[in-house]
């Protein structure tokens, strides 16, 4: 098994970012010392997933605290700018979270927020193992004793956290005992974070994977050709429905009509039990010119404009098992996080 990438780091006075939107071509970093930099970084998917969010979010209020004193900013000014990083983007309840948890700090200074943002860090890459070996076991224990065939969607493995990764990490962790015969990864709007990232580490993992387009992935399932799908989470409501990557739903779908399980692995920090169900979730809308246009050259008609959400909600009656780091709720049979707290 080869190493994680760093996708954060902090330097001291800003946070290196591996430029996740160039990837698998080129590895390069961007580092964020003021809170435009990494609000860019953040809304443009340099750095992106859930729990990732989470810790640049933390880390974003000692970047505004540093620029604050730099650049001789008022309560004000400085108040408006931690509030830019919290709603860079307004799905993924990590980045909110990981805000909130250090702002009680600031009084303390920049060091201190770092430090605690330091600490988000370090417990998302242990609660990612956690969260794999929880769904390792959970899967095997259901499907037997033997190689299977995996399904994913978009990217939850290293890039998409501090580390190990959730989805894939569970997957790593079946790799691990031997048991992935292969993985089918989505390729992924808006940016093919399937075929670019999702694959990327699966080959450096060795991990035997092939790419296919979204909309072949219910055909699939519905062929027998998938054991289970294992996909990451950006906000799961209370009572299970589950927000992630567009195209998930479908994925839920084929899952269902084929009697396939599909597994959510995220942390409980994604939970939001301040939310009844996915219909108070807010679904981020991303720019047209994503759907619109390929490497810069529009293909659809000139005049014609896009829908383009970047998640979908799944309902918790097509989720089959929930996998954070304090172990599986079975939401088939009626467990959910409103129910079991944590």
């Amino acid at each position: 098994m080869t190493s994680d990438v760093r996708t954060l780091e902090w330097t001291g006075d800003g946070l290196r970012l591996l430029d996740q939107t160039v990837l698998p071509g080129r590895v390069e970093y961007v580092v964020a010392r003021d809170v435009d930099t990494l609000v860019d970084a953040i809304r443009r998917l340099v750095v992106r997933g859930a729990p990732a969010l989470g810790v640049a979010g933390a880390f974003g209020v000692a970047i505004a605290l540093l620029q604050a004193a730099r650049e001789g900013w008022d309560d004000a000014a400085r108040d408006a700018a931690i509030a830019r990083v919290r709603r860079a983007r307004p799905t993924a309840v990590n980045l909110a979270a990981g805000v909130d948890r250090v702002l009680p700090l600031a009084a303390k200074g920049a060091d201190a927020v770092a430090a605690e943002a330091q600490a988000i860090l370090d417990e998302d890459v242990r609660g990612n193992r956690a969260i794999g070996a929880h769904g390792a076991d959970w899967i095997l224990d259901r499907a037997g004793d033997r190689p299977l065939r995996v399904l994913t969607h978009c990217n939850a493995g290293a890039l998409a956290t501090a580390g190990w990764g959730t989805a894939l990490g569970v997957v790593r962790e079946l790799h691990e005992r031997g048991r992935v015969e292969i993985v089918y990864a989505d390729e992924t709007r808006p940016l093919l974070q399937g075929a670019r990232l999702t694959a990327w580490e699966l080959d450096r993992a060795g991990i035997p994977c092939v790419v296919q387009a979204d909309g072949a992935a219910p055909s699939t399932i519905l062929r027998g050709l998938a054991d289970v799908a294992v996909i990451g989470a950006d906000r799961i409501a209370a009572n299970g429905d589950t927000a992630n990557k567009i195209g998930s739903v479908g994925v839920a779908l084929a899952c269902h009509a084929a009697g396939v399980p599909l597994v959510v692995a995220a942390p409980w920090s994604t939970v939001d039990l301040a939310i009844a169900g996915g219909d108070e979730i807010p679904i981020e809308e991303r720019p047209p010119d994503e759907v619109l246009t390929w490497g810069g050259a529009r293909t659809a008609p000139d005049g014609v404009t896009a829908f383009n959400p970047a998640f979908d909600v799944t309902p918790a009656r097509l989720v089959t098992a929930l996998v954070t780091e304090t172990g599986v709720l079975e939401v088939s049979a009626g467990a959910t996080p409103g129910g079991a707290g944590r």
